[in-house]
């Protein structure tokens, strides 16, 4: 019997982007000497730390697999990058859907997200990671941080 696709495309997947949920992993089990808690987030397809001394108040970093976040739940309202930068109005995005995307974009890139994050202009509205991942929380498609023309 053979796994079905999507299963395979997940592990492959998970596999490819080891190295950064290993960085997260050690990132969150420090964190848990300063009170942080994992919790599998199956529907993010990630281990996430909840009440993580870092990023900041309200903040949420995705390393992989691994979500990293301040709060008690991943399951918050949260303001769009391009909101937050006084760019637009916009309505709030759930933090988890968010965070879900950039577990997708981990998982397409592997060890390349961190490097194009970093080109695209690191933690700031104008990533088209960011945006990308905005895009997904309020519309529930368009995760990939290039999308098509077509």
């Amino acid at each position: 019997m053979h796994p079905r696709p999507l299963h395979t495309a997940l592990l492959a997947g998970a596999c490819w982007t080891l190295p950064n949920s290993l960085l997260g992993l050690l990132a969150g089990l420090a964190g848990m000497a300063w009170g942080a808690r994992p919790q599998w987030r199956p529907r993010e397809r990630a281990l996430a730390f909840r009440r993580m001394p870092w990023p900041g108040p309200g903040g949420a970093l995705t390393l992989g697999n691994v979500i990293l976040h301040t709060g008690e739940t991943l399951d918050v309202p949260s303001l769009t990058y391009a909101h937050r930068a006084g760019r637009a109005v916009e309505p709030c995005i759930s933090l988890a859907d968010h965070e879900r995307a950039h577990v997708y974009q981990y998982m397409l890139l592997g060890p390349l997200f961190l490097p194009l994050y970093a080109l695209c202009g690191g933690i700031s509205e104008r990533n088209r990671f960011e945006r990308a991942a905005d895009r997904y929380a309020r519309d529930g498609r368009g995760w990939w941080p290039w999308p098509s023309r077509a």
